[in-house]
């Protein structure tokens, strides 16, 4: 099983160079990727691809590019420049968004999600495997006069999704290679998440899929003021269906009830679990929100944890 942890290189300085340190940290203390999300700031496939390039221990990914205000043609050739980039270390994560930025940020109507991420991940695996596409849908058309071919990313683009309601889950099975999960807690996870995209995959006559838990948390010597960080920083989740919905088939009420906090007696504790639960990865986002030295604890964690 792999440990990564997902990065967000903030503060006044460049934002590329302090991403390249900080994946470079990540591997030297055994972490074995480095996810990156996508925001209205930094491209993330750019983003990846130049860590990837400058720190060649470790593996990038997006977690994630949401499918509307994007087309397969153009995330592609995102997707195979950096697999070219990185030698075959890219990994690309697909999401649906969300109605909030889809519509406040595009200006495009959030309608039929689950189609179009159907539609989406059709049409970008034509592309990813063959460098060509001929795909004519109700929502999307994705086609190739000439071959989308990216010289040296002949192995493909593992694609993943965040799905984690029923209808995606579905999908991400038949279609992805696996799902990126987000505050979801073991408990989510064994119970409707890793069943559902499992059974979806079986039935599509697919291999089992990757279940990338991305967990927010951090190992530290206060708890409490750590986790009343987190509070804050993930109550924007809470106002999202879906990730209320995931919090409370966790068993908890706000997102931070489902956040890793603690010693390392404990953090190893809780990423066993999920383990225990079917995450075939797990991946720790927020490990800076109690500060660089708690950071650096983590990683060295983790970074056993991976071993």
């Amino acid at each position: 099983m792999t440990v990564g942890v997902a990065i967000g290189a903030t503060g006044t300085g460049n934002q590329i160079d302090a991403s390249v340190r900080l994946a470079a940290e990540a591997a030297a203390a055994g972490l074995r990727s480095a996810w990156f999300g996508q925001t209205f700031g930094a491209d993330s496939p750019q983003l990846a691809a130049i860590v990837g390039r400058e720190v060649p221990g470790i593996d990038v990914g997006t977690s994630a590019i949401p499918v509307f205000g994007r087309h397969p043609l153009i995330v592609s050739s995102q997707a195979l420049t950096a697999q070219a980039a990185t030698h075959g270390r890219y990994h690309l994560g697909l999401a649906l968004g969300t109605r909030l930025l889809t519509e406040g940020g595009f200006g495009i109507p959030y309608e039929r999600p689950i189609a179009r991420l159907r539609e989406f991940l059709t049409a970008l695996r034509q592309l990813t495997e063959t460098g060509t596409a001929d795909f004519h849908g109700e929502l999307l058309t994705a086609s190739t006069p000439v071959p989308a071919h990216v010289p040296g990313a002949e192995a493909g683009v593992p694609l993943l999704v965040a799905a984690m309601g029923p209808q995606a889950l579905r999908v991400s099975g038949e279609l992805a290679d696996g799902i990126l999960p987000y505050l979801a807690g073991p408990r989510a996870l064994a119970e409707h998440i890793v069943p559902a995209v499992t059974a979806a995959a079986r039935n599509a006559g697919r291999p089992a899929p990757r279940i990338v838990a991305l967990v927010h948390g951090v190992v530290t010597s206060d708890p409490d003021a750590a986790r009343a960080t987190a509070t804050e920083q993930l109550a924007f989740y809470e106002q999202i269906p879906s990730y209320a919905r995931v919090v409370e088939l966790s068993g908890g009420n706000r997102a931070a009830d489902v956040a890793v906090i603690g010693d390392e007696r404990t953090v190893a504790a809780e990423v066993q679990r999920y383990r225990d639960a079917g995450a075939t990865e797990v991946v720790f986002s927020g490990t800076d929100l109690a500060g660089e030295a708690d950071r650096h604890r983590t990683w060295a964690l983790l970074g056993e944890l991976a071993g």
